[in-house]
């Protein structure tokens, strides 16, 4: 079976070195890391490396559900792309392109199969406009 590929983007008003520390830097992804402001995540780790691992700590405020998204990374390249695999062994892909004094985040990521493609389209930009929210208000 085909794995089906998601793509979601965004356009940060910010400068791409400012975009890329908000992305990597684990005391900045634990303010976006989270799909609705019933969520939040309380904890991040990051080692931004090829074979280095993550873990983001996602938990719904009211305590009711929660979960680790963690992978390991296959590829990075400062300031334009890093490539992960997720834990469950699904490819993650986040490009960032300078365009002026904003930067474009354009992320691919293998979908799974347990729910809809559409509902992980929409959780998956969800978080990327949350990061947005953050990155432009900074």
């Amino acid at each position: 079976m085909k794995v089906k590929k998601v793509n979601i983007e965004a356009t940060i008003n910010a400068p791409l070195a400012k975009v890329w520390q908000f992305w990597t830097e684990a005391n900045h992804i634990t303010n976006w890391a989270f799909a609705s402001d019933e969520w939040h995540s309380p904890h991040a780790e990051n080692d931004l490396q090829v074979s280095g691992k993550f873990t983001t700590r996602m938990d719904a405020k009211d305590d009711s559900f929660g979960f680790d998204f963690s992978g390991t990374y296959t590829d990075v390249k400062p300031n334009k792309l890093i490539i992960y695999t997720m834990s469950d062994g699904r490819k993650v892909n986040t490009e960032f392109i300078e365009e002026g004094e904003t930067t474009k985040i354009e992320q691919t990521f293998d979908a799974e199969t347990e729910n809809p493609i559409a509902m992980q389209k929409n959780g998956w930009q969800a978080i990327l406009n949350s990061f947005k929210k953050y990155a432009d208000s900074k």
